[in-house]
This record gives C-alpha cells, sequence and structure tokens, in this order.
C-alpha cells in the first residue's frame, strides 16, 4: 500500500508488478522507470525489475485499512495481462468482494482478456472497472468494457496523444482525461481534450481533467494550477477555460 499523488485516488495497492508494452500509451511507462528504480534501492518486490510477478503475501492487506479508501489497484502493472494467471485474478476479485468498504478502481489496456475473463469474475459494485484510450485507434477497447458485468465502468483517456474522433459512451460512468508528462512528453491539444468534454456533456457522464501534463502543453500561461503551492496543482495546471473540472461518477460509494 502507498499514498497516492493521483488525483483521482487515495492509495495504490499492488498484488501484481510488472507490465510488458501493449500500445503507443506505453511508450513512457512511469511503472516501469520507478520499477527499475526500486530494483536499484533493493527493494525485494522488484528484485526483478518490470517482470510479472505475483504477491500472494499483498492479498491480505486491504483487510488492514481501518476506515474506507479509494483504491488504485495495480497501479505497477496490469490485472489483465496474459502473463497473471486467472486464478491470481480471482484471488484479487475476491479480497475486493469480501472488503466492500473500499472502492476499487482497476485499470487495463488488455480489455479483450478482460472481456473474455468477465463472466468469471464476482463484479460487486466497489469495484470500477476502466480502460485506457489514447487515441481514436483504441476506442475499441470501449466496446469491450461496455460488455462487461462491472457495475461502475470508466475511462482513462491519458495520455491522450491523439485526437478521439468517436466516442460512446452510452454504458461508460466517468471519463478522466490528461496529457503525458515526463521529459520526452508528447503534446495534448485543447480541441481533443474539449472534443472528449462535449461528449460528456451531451451524454451527462461526470467528466475529470487531470491535467495538460507540462506547462508548455497548457493553452493558459497563467493557469493559476500550474503553481506547485496551489491546493489543486497538477503536472502543466489542471484548469479548462478556466475551470477546474473533478467531477466522479453518479455511482461514487
Amino acid at each position: 500500500m502507498a499514498q497516492s499523488n493521483i488525483e483521482w485516488t487515495e492509495l495504490t495497492w499492488n498484488p501484481v508488478t510488472g507490465c510488458t508494452k501493449i500500445s503507443p500509451g506505453c511508450k513512457f511507462c512511469y511503472a516501469e522507470v520507478m520499477s527499475k528504480r526500486l530494483k536499484a534501492m533493493g527493494v525485494e518486490k522488484y528484485k526483478e525489475g518490470f517482470k510479472i510477478r505475483t504477491h500472494f503475501d499483498a492479498l491480505s492487506i486491504p483487510f488492514s485499512w481501518k476506515k474506507s479508501k479509494v483504491v488504485f489497484v495495480n497501479s505497477m502493472s496490469d490485472l489483465f495481462h496474459p502473463d497473471v494467471p486467472l486464478e491470481f485474478i480471482k484471488a484479487v476479485f475476491l479480497v475486493m468482494n469480501q472488503t466492500p468498504q473500499h472502492t476499487y478502481q482497476v485499470l487495463t489496456k488488455r480489455s479483450e482478456r478482460l472481456l473474455e475473463l468477465s463472466t468469471e469474475l464476482n463484479w460487486t459494485s466497489n469495484i470500477w472497472m476502466g480502460v485506457s484510450v489514447e487515441n481514436e485507434e483504441f476506442t475499441c477497447r470501449i466496446n469491450d468494457l461496455s460488455e462487461t458485468g462491472a457495475k461502475v465502468k470508466f475511462l482513462s483517456i491519458e495520455p491522450l496523444i491523439g485526437a478521439v474522433k468517436t466516442l460512446n459512451l452510452k454504458k461508460i460512468d466517468w471519463v478522466i482525461v490528461g496529457g503525458e508528462s515526463g521529459h520526452k512528453a508528447r503534446p495534448i491539444e485543447k480541441a481533443w481534450i474539449e472534443f472528449v468534454k462535449t461528449k460528456c456533456d451531451e451524454n451527462g457522464t461526470p467528466f475529470f481533467f487531470k491535467q495538460w501534463g507540462k506547462p508548455k502543453f497548457n493553452v493558459n500561461p497563467l493557469d493559476p494550477t500550474i503553481n506547485a503551492d496551489h491546493p489543486q496543482h497538477a503536472k502543466g495546471g489542471c484548469e479548462l477555460d478556466g475551470k477546474i473540472y473533478r467531477e466522479l461518477p453518479d455511482k461514487a460509494a
């Protein structure tokens, strides 16, 4: 368990670590960089770097939290990676099923496997399931997510590195949008964000704009949230036309 700086969650919980790149959004994966750093520091959990590892000892952690938490599951991996056995995925779901006081946010780029395994899993209402969509090419992941049994479905359109031209939000409960950060971050364009925002407005879907990624991507250099001292500071700032959008799903626990 670790406190998180991610604006839409509180904690991270990593019963799985490691991953492999599957699409352009993975190019500058922060988890890969962090895994290498943790390996160099001698952290046992990351002794094999970014190789897929399951951690049975981590399954007991949520039972120790005394207060209700909002938890990003596997910030350092992808639960639906093909190298993660179904039985371990079921074990993770069982923990989430047995701790309904917590809200779990699971995010994957492997939407095909997610859909394939959906009927094998117990989708209690405290499990929010999301897919990553970085440009138009990967909007197909939305269709897979829509057909799962998840009670709350969300999109992480981050890093948004290209225009999204079609966006079916009929069965989607929440949309997060954000630009890429880091030394070699690819730019985000305001028009791309505005398209998603408009679709959310048309469908009544909660919209969460996380960040521009870098100040130079932000169309407003005077955005006060660029300042690290601002209470709602985000990388590159997070205002859109002078407003901060941090809406949450209507079904939020």
